[in-house]
């Protein structure tokens, strides 16, 4: 699932490879019958003094080496019957290769293919509309699915190979058999009636594919993904409506999380106007305070609607302290996070460097990122040609293996108050976590994964924040689907806005026990044509109003069930 699609036409092409074994056999067999027909021949006439003709000799090979052995033209001398041994072990070793090859290759696997394809629907309901085709099953595609399906967006994806397609249908997967560069089959898919097609191949092959769509319907929006950002132009003149340089906003994230613990309020998004800020609580009048105790309303005008917590964020109850360790998410206006910031400003002037482990393209991103935010950015990496990349970039670029204690301490963990960590490879950024948390208990550490279900697996390790490659695909995508901007808070973790259930009109915020029964927390409220964000316990909530909040997936699925529509 997992290999670029070249592979995939590779692996696909086996099949094809596997059916010229016929023609191996059938030469064989036209090479041995008539040399067998001659040896026949030979030894009936010099040996037996018999004379039979060629249609004779080609008669009694084919019927010895088939093993049927008529017994109406035999040898009787000992050289005769040892070369119709010869024949006939020949014979046997050939049926016994090709017989079975040939009832898989021609009776079983035709059959197996023709069920498979039976149940794997080749075609969308005529019906459906405003769905969204994607065009490969990945990380960010099984990501995506599930958050479309909580928004009641249908999707489908396209398989090329039946087998897959069998295997994603049982998975429940909508897929449809098909290849993702023939038009016919996103006619088949309804691309008219569709809301977008998501292209998610290699740059090359979806520059192939959004000329494909475009032939198919000049209208419908392309999402797709750029690999390098020297493809984002390729792509937008083969016809993407939007192009996502995922490697690049990864790497923009992580250092945004990194800052976030270095000083002033960070601002990580936009809702209804109003702006999302998350700031570290380290060396603040906040830390050791419970949120009520804060009064940062009364101070500032600002939220506060959730802490972060070694990587989990915790909805912000009024008797929830806040400690040192904390990362702090606030709402609010520009004029309020000003006033924020000269809150926390006399804190003491951050000048540790941060430690950037692995001199990769999400890397290099994020070292330049966090340059420009005046950040000292030591990296490590073994590879010549990735720490090449990196002079001119980061302040000092070490050699070596990041497992190795050494090579860390000479790269700076020591006076490092953080470290990023940005490897390919979630294993080893899972190994790298352990080892620099026992090395430096009191380092945070910010990191990658690919695949969500590693995420579990790192923050075990000692993660304070981990942000994955298909979460942010999917939550990117998803922005660009519905209409809305991206905020990315963190894994797991999403803001949305709900219209406020019937059983909730008329109730009171805190009569409603959002928080406590579903553990999402309450970001502001639009009623009355104004957001509201200076939420209070006694607030009334009135028919029509929509409720913006921060939680997860499953979060907001509780809060459907408990509260229905």
């Amino acid at each position: 699932m997992r290999f670029p699609n070249s592979e995939r036409r590779t692996a696909g092409r086996e099949p094809g490879r596997r059916s010229s074994f016929p023609f191996v056999v059938g030469g064989i067999l036209a090479a041995f019958i008539p040399l067998y027909a001659a040896l026949f021949q030979l030894i009936m006439l010099h040996v037996e003094d018999r004379s039979y003709s060629w249609i004779t000799a080609l008669y009694w090979t084919v019927v010895t080496m088939s093993t049927l052995g008529y017994g109406d033209i035999v040898f009787y001398s000992d050289a005769g019957r040892l070369f119709s041994v010869g024949v006939m072990l020949s014979g046997i070793l050939l049926l016994l290769v090709a017989l079975p090859y040939v009832s898989i290759e021609f009776l079983i696997e035709p059959l197996r293919r023709a069920q498979e394809l039976s149940r794997v629907p080749r075609r969308a309901p005529a019906d459906e509309r405003g769905h969204v085709i994607i065009t490969r099953y990945d990380p960010i595609a099984a990501s995506l699915i599930g958050r479309l399906r909580t928004d009641g967006i249908p999707c489908y994806v396209l398989e090329p190979d039946p087998a897959e397609a069998a295997h994603l249908s049982d998975r429940g997967v909508r897929v449809v058999a098909g290849d993702p560069e023939s038009r016919v089959t996103y006619e088949l898919l309804g691309i008219e009636r569709s809301r977008t097609v998501f292209a998610n191949h290699e740059d090359t092959t979806n520059t192939n594919i959004a000329l494909t769509v475009r032939e198919a319907s000049p209208d419908v929006p392309i999402i797709a993904l750029a690999e390098h950002e020297d493809s984002t132009d390729i792509l937008e003149l083969s016809g993407c409506s939007h192009v996502l340089a995922l490697k690049v906003r990864l790497g923009e994230y992580l250092a945004n999380r990194v800052s976030a613990g270095l000083g002033k309020a960070d601002i990580v998004g936009t809702v209804k106007g109003l702006q999302i800020a998350e700031f570290s609580a380290r060396d603040t009048p906040l830390a050791g305070q419970t949120v009520r105790d804060t009064h940062l309303r009364e101070r500032t005008g600002l939220n506060i609607v959730g802490l972060w917590h070694r990587g989990r964020l915790v909805p912000a109850f009024p008797g929830v302290p806040i400690t040192q360790e904390s990362i702090v998410v606030v709402v609010g206006t520009t004029d309020q996070l000003t006033a924020l910031d000269g809150l926390i400003r006399d804190r003491p002037v951050f000048d540790a460097p941060i430690l950037l482990v692995g001199a990769s393209t999400v890397g290099g991103v994020a070292a330049r990122a966090l340059k420009r935010k005046g950040v000292r950015v030591h990296v490590l990496d073994r590879d010549p040609q990735a720490r090449e990349r990196m002079v001119g970039i980061a302040d000092e670029v070490f050699g070596g293996d990041a497992n190795d204690r050494d090579a860390l301490m000479r790269a700076g963990l020591t006076s490092a108050a953080q470290v990023l960590l940005t490897t390919h490879d979630d294993a080893m950024n899972v190994y790298l976590a352990v080892y620099c948390r026992r090395l430096k208990p009191d380092l945070r550490i910010v990191s990658r994964v690919t695949h969500e279900q590693n995420l579990e697996a790192i923050h075990r390790a000692g993660a304070d924040f981990v942000l994955s490659y298909s979460s942010l695909g999917a939550e990117a995508v998803l922005s660009l689907i519905e209409g809305h901007e991206l905020v990315i808070l963190g894994e797991g973790v999403d803001l949305f806005s709900l219209p406020l259930p019937r059983s909730l009109h008329g109730k009171t915020l805190a009569a409603t026990e959002i928080g406590s029964r579903t553990g999402l927390s309450v970001v502001a409220v639009e009623q009355g044509g104004r957001v509201v964000t200076t939420l209070r316990a006694s607030m009334t909530l009135e028919a029509g109003a929509e409720i913006i909040m921060l939680g997860s997936v499953q979060q907001r699925r509780d809060f459907a069930v408990r509260f229905g529509p």
